[in-house]
C-alpha cells in the first residue's frame, strides 16, 4: 500500500530543500524522521510536517481499506522537490552607492511517498529491464577519438606538466645553440692566428 503527502509554498529555495530529501530517500520512516528531526538545515522542519502526514494518510487509507499496516514497515518510495513561485515575493536590499539589489524569496513544493512493499535490493535488475544487456559496438570502444561538440572538443592541455616540459625543452634548445655559436666563434678565431 502506498500513500502520498505533499507540503506546497515551504520557505526556502528547492535547491536547499533537496539536500534533506537526498538523505531520507529509501530510509525507514523512523530512520528518515530522525534524520529530519536531528538536521540543522532549515527544511527539515516542513519536510518532517510533511512526512509525519504521510504517514497519517497511510493509516487512514488503510483503514478505509479494511487493512491493517504497521507503521513500522513503511520507508520513502520517493521524495522530490518542486521550485515554487518567486512572483511578487521580490524584494529590494540596499547596496553600496546608492545602488540596491533585488532580492527573490523562494518557495518550494515537497511531496514524499510511502510504502510498505518489500523494499528492492540494490543489486536487483527492474522487471522491465532486458536479461542480457548489448556490448557496445567495436568501433566506438576502441576508438577514443570521437567528435565531440563545444568545449568538450577543444584540446586540453595539463598546464603543470606540458608547459614545464615544453619550456624545460626550449631552454635545452637555446643553451645548447649557444654553446654550437661560441664554441665554434672560438675555433674561427684560433685558426685564422695560425695562418
Amino acid at each position: 500500500m502506498e500513500a502520498t503527502a505533499s507540503a506546497k509554498y515551504l520557505r526556502g529555495s528547492a535547491q536547499k530543500a533537496r539536500l534533506v530529501i537526498d538523505m531520507i530517500r529509501g530510509q525507514n520512516v523512523n530512520r528518515a524522521l530522525a534524520i529530519l528531526r536531528y538536521s540543522s538545515k532549515r527544511a527539515a522542519d516542513g519536510i518532517e510536517k510533511c512526512m509525519r502526514s504521510a504517514i497519517a494518510n497511510a493509516n487512514e487509507s488503510a483503514e478505509k481499506a479494511n487493512v491493517s499496516i504497521d507503521p513500522d514497515d513503511l520507508w520513502v518510495k520517493a521524495a522530490f522537490v518542486d521550485r515554487g513561485p518567486t512572483k511578487n515575493r521580490r524584494r529590494m536590499r540596499p547596496a553600496p552607492q546608492g545602488r540596491a539589489y533585488r532580492e527573490q524569496r523562494h518557495f518550494c513544493h515537497v511531496t514524499i511517498l510511502l510504502s510498505n512493499d518489500a523494499k528492492p535490493e540494490p543489486g536487483a535488475k527492474r522487471k522491465g529491464a532486458k536479461a542480457e544487456i548489448k556490448e557496445k559496438p567495436a568501433k566506438l570502444t576502441e576508438s577514443k577519438g570521437r567528435k565531440r561538440g563545444g568545449a568538450a572538443a577543444a584540446p586540453r592541455v595539463k598546464r603543470s606538466g606540458a608547459k614545464a616540459e615544453t619550456k624545460a625543452g626550449a631552454r635545452a634548445e637555446v643553451v645548447s645553440e649557444k654553446k654550437a655559436t661560441k664554441g665554434a666563434a672560438k675555433k674561427k678565431p684560433a685558426a685564422k692566428k695560425g695562418e
